[in-house]
Order: C-alpha cells, then sequence, then structure tokens
C-alpha cells in the first residue's frame, strides 16, 4: 500500500526536527512530504504537494494555524485531514479548529505512542476511503466503457466523462485487453488466480507506470480485461505503444509469470470513437495463436490473412491409425507438426478448435466402437471447453497431448479386456467341440485372428499349448468314458473324442498316462 503524502507546518525548527525523528513514519503509513514555517508560505505547498494530511502548530506569523485550516476548508484548495499541535494555554483557541472538522488535536510535549496510536487510526481511514473511491472509479469506469461500447452513450455524458478523466476533446485513446492464460483446473495442482485479483495487479501496475493516483478505466468482459488507455500514458515512452506494451507486460510478468497477452485495438481520438478502438482490439484477438512475443496491435496486423483450413485426410487417417495401432510416439510427432503449422500458417483460433474437435471425435468413436466409456477420461471435458479458458499454444498442445495419452491407455485396457474375453470365447468353443477335427489354423480363421499370435496368446492365458490343451481335454473325454462304459470298443471311444485313427489315439493316450486305454480300463476293473 502507498504511504499517503504529509507536511508538517511550525515556526519552530526545533519542533518540526524533533518531531521527525520521534515518529516511525512510515510504520504509520506516512511519509513526510514538505515542510513550512508559517500558514502563508504551508498555502502554497498545500496545492504544490496535495497532501492526504497536515500537521500544523495553532500559534504562527503572518497566517496562524487556525486561519490556514478556514482557508483551505473554505476556498477548496483540496481537503486533506489536518492534526492540530497545541501547547496547554492554547487549548481553548484550538477547539474553534474543530468547526472546520479539523481530524484530532496534540498536545506539547507530544507523546510518542499517542500520537502513533492517532496516525495509524487515520491511516486506516484513508486507506479505506480510497479503498471505496477505487471500487467507485471502478464500477463508474466499467459502466462508462459498457455504454460505449454498445453505442448507448450520449453526447452529453460522453463530456461529462471526459471531463471526471481530465481529457480533452481529441485526445488519444486506445482499448487495450489484457489476458491472464493458463490460470486453469484442468490440473489438480494449479491454484487459479481471481478476475478480480488480476484486475487489482493490472491497475497497479498502470499507476506506477503512469506515476498518477488516477484510476485507469477498465471493464472485466467474459475471461479477459478491458482497459481504456488515455495517451498520458504513452507520454514518458515517447507516445511508442509498442515500447509501452513491452515495458506494460514486462511489469505483469513478475505476477504472473508469462500467462498474460496483449491485446491493442487502433488509435482513436476522443472518447465517442472509442468503440472502433474496442472492435479493432477484438480483431488483434483472432491473432493470438500466430505470435510469439504474447502482444498483438491491430495496426501491425490489420493486413495479414488467417487461415481456416482443416487437416489432409490422409494425414488424419494416418494419425488415427497410429492411434488405434497405440503407437504414440508416432501420433504424438504429428501433433508437434500440427502445431507448429497451427502458428507458421496463422490458423484462426476458429480452425484449430475445428480440427482438435475432428481428433477428439474420432478417438471417442473409437473408444466407443471397442464398448468403453470416454466419459471416464478426466482430460476430456476441458478439451472440449478449451475455448471457454485462456489458454497459450503451448498449454492448449500440452493438454491435448494428455488427452491422447489417456485415452490411449484405455484403449490398451479395453484391448486387453477384448483379448481376454476372446481368448475365453475360444476356450469354450473348444471345450464345446473338441470332439470335431479342428487345429489351431481353423480356429484362428473361424475368429479371425492371426494363428500365431493366437497361439502366443493361449499360451499366455492358459500356461499351455493350443494342442496340449486339446490333446488333454481329449484324453480326459476318454478316461470317462472308459470309466462309464465297459461295452464302448476302444476305436470308438477314440472316434467319440475327436481321433480318427484309434492307434495314434492309443500312442497319444499312453503318452499322457503312461499306460493303454486297455490297461486304464483293467485297471479300474
Amino acid at each position: 500500500m502507498q504511504l499517503h503524502r504529509a507536511i508538517l507546518v511550525d515556526d519552530e525548527l526545533f519542533t518540526r526536527k524533533g518531531l521527525m525523528k520521534l515518529i516511525d513514519w512510515e510504520d504509520c503509513g506516512f511519509e513526510i512530504v514538505g515542510e513550512a514555517d508559517n500558514g502563508e508560505d504551508a498555502l502554497e505547498l498545500i496545492e504544490r504537494v496535495q497532501p492526504q494530511l497536515v500537521i500544523t502548530d495553532i500559534r504562527m506569523p503572518v497566517i496562524d494555524g487556525l486561519e490556514l485550516i478556514r482557508r483551505v476548508t473554505t476556498e477548496n484548495i483540496m481537503k486533506p485531514f489536518f492534526i492540530i499541535i497545541s501547547g496547554y494555554n492554547d487549548f481553548n483557541y484550538a477547539q474553534q479548529a474543530m468547526r472546520y472538522g479539523v481530524h484530532d488535536f496534540v498536545v506539547k510535549p507530544i507523546d510518542e505512542i499517542e500520537f502513533s496510536s492517532i496516525l495509524k487510526k487515520l491511516n486506516e481511514k484513508l486507506n479505506a476511503e480510497l479503498e471505496e473511491q477505487v471500487k467507485k472509479a471502478r464500477l463508474m469506469g466499467g459502466e462508462m466503457i459498457k455504454s460505449l461500447i454498445l453505442g448507448e452513450a450520449n453526447e452529453a455524458s460522453i463530456t461529462g466523462w471526459e471531463y471526471r478523466m481530465h481529457l480533452k476533446k481529441n485526445d488519444r485513446l486506445i482499448y487495450l485487453f489484457a489476458e491472464l492464460n493458463d490460470n486453469h483446473k484442468w490440473e489438480p495442482s494449479a491454484g487459479p488466480i481471481t478476475n478480480a485479483r488480476f484486475m487489482e495487479l493490472v491497475q497497479q501496475e498502470l499507476k506506477r507506470l503512469s506515476a498518477s493516483d488516477q484510476p485507469v478505466s477498465m471493464y472485466e468482459h467474459r475471461n479477459r480485461i478491458g482497459i481504456l488507455l488515455p495517451g498520458f500514458l504513452l507520454a514518458p515512452f515517447n507516445g511508442e505503444l509498442d515500447r509501452f506494451l513491452t515495458k506494460f507486460r514486462a511489469a505483469l510478468d513478475i505476477h504472473f509469470g508469462k500467462g498474460v497477452f496483449l491485446y491493442a485495438g487502433s488509435s482513436v481520438y476522443g472518447l465517442a470513437d472509442i468503440r472502433d478502438s474496442y472492435k479493432a482490439a477484438k480483431e488483434a484477438l483472432l491473432y493470438k495463436y500466430t505470435i510469439d512475443d504474447r502482444i498483438v496491435m491491430y495496426d501491425q496486423i490489420q493486413s495479414e490473412q488467417l487461415n481456416y483450413i482443416g487437416f489432409e485426410p490422409a494425414q488424419f487417417n494416418q494419425f488415427m491409425e497410429h492411434f488405434e495401432e497405440l503407437k504414440l510416439e508416432a501420433v504424438k510427432a504429428t501433433v508437434e507438426l500440427w502445431f507448429h503449422d497451427f502458428r507458421e500458417k496463422r490458423y484462426a483460433p476458429e480452425a484449430i478448435k475445428m480440427n482438435i474437435q475432428q481428433c477428439v471425435m474420432g478417438i471417442m468413436k473409437t473408444i466407443r466402437s471397442m464398448e468403453g466409456d470416454e466419459q471416464s477420461l478426466s482430460t476430456l471435458k476441458p478439451l472440449l471447453n478449451w475455448q471457454d479458458m485462456n489458454l497459450s499454444l503451448g498449454e492448449l498442445k500440452n493438454m491435448f497431448s494428455a488427452f491422447i495419452d489417456e485415452s490411449g491407455q484405455l484403449v490398451a485396457e479395453l484391448r486387453k479386456e477384448q483379448q481376454k474375453g476372446g481368448i475365453q470365447k475360444i476356450k469354450s468353443y473348444i471345450e464345446m467341440n473338441y470332439s470335431q477335427n479342428m487345429s489351431l489354423k481353423s480356429i484362428a480363421a473361424q475368429f479371425y485372428v492371426n494363428p500365431v499370435y493366437l497361439g502366443q496368446l493361449f499360451k499366455k492365458t492358459y500356461g499351455v499349448y493350443f494342442n496340449e490343451f486339446l490333446l488333454q481335454l481329449r484324453v480326459n473325454e476318454a478316461k470317462k468314458l472308459l470309466r462309464q462304459s465297459c461295452a464302448m470298443r476302444i476305436y470308438e471311444i477314440a472316434e467319440k473324442v475327436g481321433f480318427s485313427n484309434a492307434d495314434y489315439f492309443v500312442t497319444q493316450f499312453e503318452k499322457i498316462e503312461h499306460m493303454t486305454p486297455t490297461e486304464y480300463r483293467n485297471q479300474l476293473q
């Protein structure tokens, strides 16, 4: 918070210097900006430095303290607060000054603790008043800007606003958008800055650059701040807008990193024409993703064409093919190329939105076709609504890449589930049809699977190769028939469980059970 200006008025040098050393002025919220040893000099000093507080003695030569207070109060020179310093004998005299609204009076010799307490309470009061003034000015400025850009302001209103803003009829004005980017909640670790805080710091830096207490009029648009930039702010920069914007952006970077983008409309001359500058600033917003330094000036880009083009069909199809094959490195290489083109080929924001949406819809379609739920993706909703946030091109690429990573993980999981379900179906089919003539190749053809891949998947899932599983299944069924039917001949059992050759059946049975089918039956008897 800025220190409030104060002056000391006393004809005794010793008293003034002693008071300056006695009090910790900065701790109390004040700074001494001038001294005077009589009321006449004090009048001139008050007009020149515009203090918020005047500390004055009652008895002084030329013009005494009471007359000083009366003249400042009645002649509307300004309205500082007054604190009177008086001796015991001047107490009644000092009381007369109270009718002029004197804040307080202190009796000599001055008590440091008591006087500091008075100053601190006054500091709180001044801060509260200043905050209220800023709020009123902000509200007034916001309503004024709204009327101007909607074309609803009449000539009398415009004249009144120009007077309050200390503007002349043809003073230069520029409408400027300040936009805070990458201030979002799509990542849990992010701590967003409120619009009110952003506006407060923007106002603070504008005041610091202009070295003026006069608040700059601002208006809160949906997701950025509009600033009515008067020409006097450019005076320290020889009227050069680009120099001012570079300095302003650097000042905001201290608070927000490299998240602030600035978009300047064209210069107009007079408040009545600010709507034209506002429209130009809106046009400048469209060039956000074509620049590197986060500053767009309408006068520099108005002749440059934006592109509204879609992805090449072959390139998009390859992107989707790589995604479905889970070749995510190849997918990300394509994304890098696309985002490079967005800047270099001057894509309009709407064109970028259209192309990203095409990719998102393609990925969502793939997930649905695999019976997955795309709504389970935490990155989907932010990406579908990215234009409601203020995102730099780099952050948009990060968000898109995060969506691809998460979608890729979901597709991999769905594929595992499908593979698991598919191999279970194949196993059930074998168990139901083991007596038929079947091979790994014929099963793979029936289920539209590569036979080598099916063999590997079967071994990975069940721990045995397909042929071993089928043989064990047939032998187990043969053993059941040998136990349950003494009348069935060996060749009949072989044929029943899927062996076309009885001798081959006997060989395979003996290989697994270490005895022939006949020996197995005899053992049971």
